[in-house]
């Protein structure tokens, strides 16, 4: 069984859609970056503990921490929601 994807029908002088999936690394760079921030936050409380760096530095690095914590949890739902669904379909 052969399987080739469907490709819409093109306008003379119009770019071809693409159907290249998108960078597989897209989900993993997001969850690195979030890695960063929660570091970057760390060490923030660490210095204000050490009583090197001042509060509100603190303050602003530990609420960057929780929104991308915040969004990337998000991101997690939505793909395993999209998964359920892709799985739940009866072929």
């Amino acid at each position: 069984m052969n399987v080739e994807p469907l490709v819409p029908d093109v306008a003379p002088g119009e770019a071809p859609v693409s159907t290249a999936l998108p960078n597989a690394g897209t989900f993993g760079d997001l969850v690195d970056a979030a890695g960063g921030v929660l570091a970057k936050a760390d060490a923030a409380e660490r210095a204000f503990a050490a009583h090197r760096g001042g509060l509100q530095e603190m303050v602003v690095e530990r609420a960057r921490a929780d929104i991308a914590l915040q969004i990337a949890a998000a991101g997690v739902q939505r793909v395993t929601q999209g998964l359920q669904t892709l799985l739940g379909m009866q072929i």
